[in-house]
């Protein structure tokens, strides 16, 4: 009988915290059967409608915000699940362990993927499907979380973990343990202590 279990993961690629997250649910799947689905969120769609949006309370940032989640919702329809896991670690890595903000463009070519895809940050043709996939998310966990959201399908849905920096080995192995055990907890609603510094080693 297969123990395999699928996680679908929800995430912003402009997140840093959630790059890390990312980082460790890639070292889950090396030490668990666990198979990830990628998916799509916002923090822009999250936040509509708030007086001042707190991940760009100056309001400098703009459409900057959404134009690495269209590409991402681009090459999930167009190239499927594991180029936009592919996508999401060449990303991942210009974006926040370089601080290459023009990343998304040269990303798609250190995935093996067509650099026209980057046309699509700029318009409003993935909108839809960016928007669509994160309310499926934050409808398992409610709208007063961020991203990540993971849900482990046949046991419960979480906000995070957020975690920093991303353990390997067997401590994300027993992280991912105790996380599936909190996500199955019915009624479970929260875990939390400060965020502490990014560490991306």
């Amino acid at each position: 009988m297969s123990t395999q279990q699928i996680a679908d993961f929800w995430f912003d690629p402009v997140c840093p915290y959630t790059w890390l997250t990312s980082r460790w649910i890639r070292e889950v799947e090396r030490v668990r059967d666990v198979t990830v689905r990628w998916r799509v969120m916002s923090l822009s769609v999250l936040n509509e409608g708030l007086d001042v949006d707190p991940e760009d309370p100056e309001g400098e940032y703009g459409d900057y915000m959404r134009a690495p989640g269209r590409v991402c919702a681009a090459v999930d329809e167009r190239y499927g699940n594991d180029a936009l896991g592919t996508y999401l670690d060449a990303l991942g890595v210009r974006l926040h362990e370089r601080g290459e903000w023009d990343g998304v463009e040269p990303a798609l070519a250190d995935a093996g993927l067509p650099g026209e895809l980057a046309s699509v940050a700029w318009t409003e043709e993935y909108d839809g499907a960016v928007r669509a996939s994160h309310e499926e998310g934050v409808a398992l966990v409610g709208p007063d979380v961020g991203t990540p959201v993971l849900s482990v399908r046949g046991v419960g849905a979480v906000f995070g973990p957020v975690v920093s920096p991303a353990p390997k080995g067997e401590a994300a192995g027993r992280l991912w343990d105790g996380v599936v055990l909190m996500a199955g907890t019915p009624h479970f609603c929260e875990l939390k202590r400060r965020y502490g510094e990014l560490d991306f080693g």
